[in-house]
């Protein structure tokens, strides 16, 4: 039977684009008390949008596609009786005309990246990417929502940072979220997972060869001329995130 404890802990973590949220799912995915959850708003999302992604017919098929019923299953009991329930979410999938009530059920914790580094792999997925396929105003809107509710400014994380201090990240962002850090979180198997989304053919392949955070490398990145006025759109929201994220 599904844990219903007071104890139990729904971490719901908004992500950009292009970033280490599939990496993260898997860490979180290692713990032993964990459940995991992968995008479970983007059938959802493609169903509305009628966005042509890659293997768009077989996650409409695999995946609930009524956010009503999303909310209710991610707000309910946590499978497998775990203690914590890790829920991916990508924050561009949280569309207008989804109401916001339920998220005060969950934890909160927000996945940000450099958005130059961000825009330019988006754009080579993605040609016809605007600034709504970034999520960063969703993030914000989620992230002051939390903040309002709790008196307190929820975690916020840098991809970045996590890929240079893994250990001392994750510690920190399990702090905030208020369980405790495991090792199990630092490596894991190689290979698919039960848990990942009918669309993991199309995209997974990097984290499926993994058994951990990759190294931090620097990149220099160059925009096109043509993507100067998005990343000037882009500053200001997620500069706020990032002046509140988790240092160590």
């Amino acid at each position: 039977m599904a844990s219903t404890d007071d104890n139990d802990v729904r971490v719901a973590m908004w992500s950009g684009p292009r970033n280490i949220s599939t990496a993260m799912m898997r860490a979180f995915g290692s713990r032993p008390d964990t459940a995991v959850t992968d995008e479970p708003l983007y059938a959802h999302y493609l169903k509305v949008t009628g966005v042509a992604h890659p293997g768009r017919d077989q996650v409409l098929e695999a995946h609930e596609s009524d956010w009503q019923k999303v909310a209710e299953t991610l707000t309910g009991p946590i499978p497998d009786g775990r203690a914590i329930w890790y829920q991916k979410h990508m924050a561009h999938h949280l569309l207008p005309m989804i109401r916001r009530d339920w998220l005060d059920r969950l934890t909160h914790a927000f996945l940000i990246r450099e958005p130059d580094a961000m825009l330019a792999s988006l754009v080579k997925t993605f040609s016809g990417a605007g600034f709504a396929d970034t999520g960063l105003e969703q993030q914000c809107e989620i992230f002051d929502r939390v903040a309002d509710r709790l008196g307190r400014a929820p975690p916020v994380v840098l991809a970045s940072d996590v890929l240079k201090k893994p250990r001392e990240l994750l510690t920190a962002l399990c702090e905030a979220l208020r369980i405790p850090f495991l090792t199990e979180m630092l490596a894991w198997a190689p290979g698919p997972r039960a848990t990942d989304g009918a669309w993991a053919p199309h995209w997974y392949a990097g984290v499926e060869a993994s058994t951990g955070f990759e190294p931090y490398r620097s990149q220099r990145v160059v925009l096109p001329a043509a993507l100067e006025p998005m990343l000037d759109e882009c500053r200001p929201w997620y500069e706020k995130l990032y002046s509140l994220r988790l240092r160590v």
